[in-house]
């Protein structure tokens, strides 16, 4: 699968809020979410000021939009959010590929570390972001739901 990553555009807005709000639909219920989560709620101005702010990024297959990803960049720190791939996608390894180019970019900018929050109680993601060298730092259910922040060092 060839897989095209680019820094998110203005005109990538309505892809983005498709793709987060199908991801995040999957990631709740298979998650056991029953309070409403903030990525199913933001608006294309929330998406706007995201990509004035952030490092967002959008992957596409022969032009098609698959995933996205937010990197919140504060100095050497780092925060991951919105990270969502089309469901049809999952286990394609476009998620890895998103991952890599945060990685790349993050090293560029001279990060040295970078953190997520994930559900605790699905397994897949932890799993997934544990093979990409993050850990587990703490597990906190300030969001209505068990949550497990990970962090990894560059």
């Amino acid at each position: 699968m060839k897989v095209l990553i680019r820094k998110a555009r203005h005109e990538d807005i309505p892809f983005i809020s498709d793709i987060t709000k199908e991801a995040f639909q999957n990631y709740a219920a298979k998650a056991g979410i029953q309070v409403m989560i903030p990525a199913l709620t933001e608006t294309y101005q929330d998406i706007e000021n995201d990509i004035e702010k952030k490092e967002v990024f959008i992957a596409f297959e022969n032009h098609y939009p698959i995933g996205c990803i937010r990197v919140d960049v504060n100095f050497r720190n780092a925060y991951i959010s919105r990270f969502a791939v089309r469901v049809k996608y999952h286990h394609t390894g476009v998620g890895k590929k998103l991952m890599d180019a945060v990685s790349k970019r993050l090293k560029e900018l001279g990060v040295s570390s970078a953190c997520l929050h994930t559900a605790a109680n699905y397994d897949e993601p932890v799993q997934f972001y544990l093979a990409l060298g993050f850990r587990i730092v703490s597990i906190s259910s300030e969001a209505g739901y068990p949550r497990a922040l990970m962090c990894k060092e560059y």
